[in-house]
C-alpha cells in the first residue's frame, strides 16, 4: 500500500489514543488523514501560536467523533497539546474529550458531536466573516478575509439541520465556506446504501452550491487542485465530495462498520502498521523528521505577521475604523451605552407604558440598534409576530453582505446553529426569534450555546396559553421549566416594558452564556416602582409590593401573572393580611444573589408561599416548598380567547387568592 508518511503521522496517533482510552471512532480519522494533512499543511491560514489571530482560517470538525483526528492535527501542526495530553484521550478532566470541546483545547473552534450542528455553525462563522468583511474592508485593506472549511461526513447529511444550514449558505452566497464530505458510506449501522439513496450532490446544487464529485480523498494531489479550485468561487459555497476508505491502513476492518466506533484491537493496530509502512512499534511515537515537516508555528507566524502588517497600515488610514473593529472582536461594549439605555427605561417607568412584552422588544431593540452596531439577528419567518425588526434596520443583503436583519425562514434549528456560529467567530452579537412552542426545535442548539458559555440572545414570544385561539399546539406549556433546568442558560419571564429592556440589558452585558426571553402576546399592564425597585430588577427577583414589612404570606409571579398576584396581594392586605408580591423575571439570576440579599426578598420564616405562573407548576416548588401552593398549568391547553383560558385552566387572581388565604389559616 502506498501512503503518506505525513498523512500516516495521524492515523497512528488516531489509532493508537482511541485503543489507549479503549473507547473511540478510529475510522474517520484514518480515513480523512490524507485530506486533513493537505489542508491543514498546504492551505490553511493559521498560527499555532496564537489560536485566536483574528484572521485565521476558521476549521471545524462537523463529525466531531472523529475527535483524535484533530487533536493529532492540533498536535502535529505545533499547538499547545502535547503528545501526554492525547495519552489522555477521554480521560478524566484531560484536554481531548470525546468530542472537541470549545475553550478546553487550544486551536477547537466549536464544540461538535451533535451531527450536523458543525456544518450550521461554519456555515454562522463564513457569514460572520462576509459581513465583516463588508463592514470594515477598505480598498487595499482586506483586513477581515479568511475562509472556513469544515469535514462533515454521512451523519452530518442525514440531519435535518443540513438541510437547514446548506439552504441558507447557498441563499446567503457565501464563496468562503469549503465543506469537505468524508463520503465513505459507512456509519454505525453498517453501509449506509440502506438508508442513504439521496443524490447529494445534485441536492447541494440545488442548494446554490458548487460541488465537486468523486474526488480521491486518498489522493493528496488531486485533494490540492480541487480545494484550490474551490477558493475561486466567490459567490457560492463549495461541497467536496471525496470518496474515502474508513479505517484506511487497518487490513481486516478498513471499510467496515467495525471500525466506527471502536477500538481496532491490539493486534489489528499491529497490522495496520505494517500496512502503511509505519517503522516504528512504540505507540504514539512520531519521528523527528516528520514532527519537523508538520510544524505550522513558522509559517503561520509569517501569515499573522503578514496580517499585522497589513492591520498596522489600515490603523493609520482608518484609525477609527481599526479602533471599532478590535472593539467588536474583543467582545466588549460601546463606551456610554449603558447611561443612554438606562435613560431611556427610567423614561419608559415614568410613562407607564402598557404593551405587550414582545411589542417592549422591539421597542428595546429600537434603542439598543442605535446604541449597537454590533447588534444581528432576525427570526425563523415571525417577524411580524416576534417583533425582532428595528427601526432602521436593513435587512442582510448576500451580493453585498451589507445589512444585519436576517430572514431565516422556518429554519428554528438551523438559525440557532448559525447563530452560535457567529457569534463563535466574534464580532457580533447575535440574536433570533420563534415562538416559545417552537424553541423544541432548536432544543440541541440552545444546549450547545449553554454548554459552549456563548452569548447569544433568544427572543421567545407568545410564551402562554395567553396566546390564545391558535390552541395547545402553540401554546408552551412545559418548555419554561425545560429551559430553566438547562445548565448555564439563563431565562427572562418579563412582567412589563421595564422589566423587558431590563431583561434585554441583562442579556447583552452577559458575555458566558445565552438568555432566552419569554415574551407575551398579550398587553401587560406597566407596574409602579420606586428606584430602588428600578435598581433591584436586575437582580433577577425583587419585592414589588407590601402590606407591611414583616409578610405573613408571599405571593410570587412572572410575566403576565405578575399582575394576578398583585391584584390578589391586594385584596389580602385590604382584610389586614401582611402580604408581600415578588416579582422574579429571572430565577437562575436571583440565584446568583448573595445570601443577604435572597433571604431579604424571601425571608425563610416566611413559610407559606404561593407561586403563580401560566406554565407548568413542578418547577416551582423549590421556591414554595412542599407545604406551599402553585397556581398554574398541570396539562396541555386549549383553543379559545386568552381571558377565557385562564379562567378555565384556574390561573385568576381568585385562585391565588384563596391557596395564600388556605395558607394563612
Amino acid at each position: 500500500m502506498k501512503t503518506n508518511q505525513l498523512a500516516d503521522a495521524i492515523r497512528i496517533l488516531s489509532m493508537d489514543g482511541v485503543q489507549k482510552a479503549n473507547s473511540g471512532h478510529p475510522g474517520a480519522p484514518m480515513g480523512m488523514a490524507d485530506i486533513a494533512e493537505v489542508l491543514w499543511r498546504k492551505i490553511m491560514a493559521h498560527n499555532p501560536k496564537n489560536p485566536s489571530w483574528a484572521n485565521r482560517d476558521r476549521f471545524v470538525l462537523s463529525n466531531g467523533h472523529a475527535s483524535m483526528l484533530l487533536y493529532s492535527l492540533l498536535h502535529l501542526s505545533g499547538y499547545d497539546l502535547g503528545i501526554e495530553d492525547l495519552k489522555q484521550f477521554r480521560q478524566l478532566h484531560s484536554r481531548t474529550a470525546g468530542h472537541p470541546e470549545y475553550k478546553l483545547t487550544p486551536g477547537v473552534e466549536t464544540t461538535t458531536g451533535p451531527l450536523g450542528q458543525g456544518l450550521a455553525n461554519a456555515v454562522g462563522m463564513a457569514l460572520a466573516e462576509k459581513m465583516l468583511a463588508a463592514q470594515f474592508n477598505k480598498e487595499g485593506f482586506p483586513v477581515v478575509n479568511h475562509y472556513t472549511y469544515t469535514f462533515l461526513g454521512d451523519g452530518c447529511l442525514m440531519e435535518g439541520i443540513s438541510h437547514e444550514a446548506a439552504s441558507l449558505a447557498g441563499t446567503w452566497k457565501l464563496g468562503k465556506l469549503i465543506a469537505i464530505y468524508d463520503n465513505n458510506g459507512i456509519s454505525i449501522d453498517g453501509e449506509v446504501k440502506g438508508w442513504l439513496t439521496d443524490d447529494t450532490a445534485k441536492r447541494f446544487e440545488a442548494y446554490g452550491w458548487q460541488v465537486f464529485r468523486d474526488v480521491n480523498g486518498h489522493d493528496s494531489d488531486a485533494i490540492q487542485k480541487v480545494i484550490s479550485a474551490a477558493r475561486y468561487e466567490t459567490s457560492k459555497p463549495t461541497l467536496i465530495m471525496c470518496k474515502t476508505t474508513i479505517g484506511y491502513g487497518s487490513p481486516n476492518k478498513g471499510g467496515k462498520e467495525s471500525c466506527h466506533g471502536a477500538p481496532l484491537g491490539s493486534d489489528e493496530v499491529a497490522l495496520a502498521r505494517k500496512q502503511l509502512g509505519w517503522e516504528y512499534d512504540e505507540p504514539f511515537f512520531v519521528p523527528e523528521d516528520i514532527y519537523k515537516a508538520w510544524d505550522q508555528t513558522e509559517r503561520g507566524g509569517k501569515l499573522e505577521h503578514k496580517w499585522n502588517e497589513l492591520f498596522a497600515s489600515y490603523e493609520k488610514a482608518y484609525p477609527a475604523e481599526a479602533a471599532e473593529l478590535k472593539r467588536r472582536l474583543n467582545g466588549d461594549l460601546p463606551t456610554d451605552w449603558e447611561k443612554a439605555f438606562n435613560d431611556v427605561v427610567k423614561q419608559w417607568q415614568t410613562e407607564k407604558v402598557k404593551v405587550a412584552s414582545r411589542k417592549a422588544s422591539q421597542m428595546t431593540l429600537d434603542v439598543l440598534g442605535k446604541l449597537l452596531p454590533e447588534l444581528v439577528g432576525g427570526s425563523a419567518d415571525l417577524s411580524p409576530s416576534n417583533l425582532t425588526q428595528w427601526k432602521g434596520v436593513q435587512d442582510f443583503d448576500p451580493a453585498t453582505g451589507k445589512g444585519t436583519y436576517l430572514r431565516f425562514g422556518v429554519r428554528e434549528f438551523g438559525m440557532t446553529a448559525v447563530l452560535n456560529g457567529m457569534a463563535l467567530h466574534g464580532g457580533f452579537l447575535t440574536y433570533g426569534a420563534t415562538f416559545l412552542m417552537f424553541m423544541e426545535y432548536a432544543r440541541n442548539a440552545l444546549r450547545m450555546s449553554s454548554l459552549m458559555g456563548l452569548r447569544n440572545v433568544m427572543v421567545f414570544t407568545h410564551d402562554s396559553i395567553g396566546l390564545g385561539e391558535d390552541g395547545p399546539t402553540h401554546q408552551p406549556v412545559e418548555q419554561i421549566a425545560s429551559l430553566r433546568m438547562t445548565p448555564n442558560m439563563t431565562t427572562w419571564r418579563p412582567c412589563d416594558a421595564v422589566e423587558t429592556a431590563c431583561a434585554w440589558k441583562s442579556a447583552v452585558k452577559r458575555t458566558n452564556g445565552p438568555t432566552a426571553l419569554l415574551l407575551s402576546r398579550q398587553n401587560l399592564a406597566p407596574q409602579e416602582r420606586t428606584d430602588e425597585q428600578l435598581s433591584q430588577i436586575s437582580k433577577g427577583a425583587y419585592v414589588l409590593y407590601q402590606s407591611a414589612d414583616k409578610p405573613e404570606v408571599i405571593l410570587i409571579g412572572t410575566g403576565s401573572e405578575v399582575s394576578l398576584a398583585l391584584e390578589a396581594g391586594k385584596k389580602l392586605a385590604s382584610e389586614g393580611k401582611a402580604v408581600r408580591v415578588v416579582s422574579m423575571p429571572s430565577p437562575e439570576v436571583f440565584e446568583q444573589q448573595d445570601a443577604a440579599y435572597k433571604e431579604a426578598v424571601l425571608p425563610a420564616s416566611v413559610k407559606a408561599r404561593v407561586a403563580v405562573e401560566a406554565a407548568w407548576t413542578d418547577y416551582w416548588y423549590k421556591y414554595v416548598g412542599l407545604d406551599g401552593k402553585v397556581i398554574g398549568m398541570h396539562s396541555f391547553g386549549e383553543s379559545g380567547p386568552a381571558e377565557k383560558l385562564y379562567e378555565y385552566f384556574g390561573i385568576t387572581a381568585d385562585k391565588v387568592y384563596e391557596a395564600a388565604a388556605s395558607l394563612i389559616k
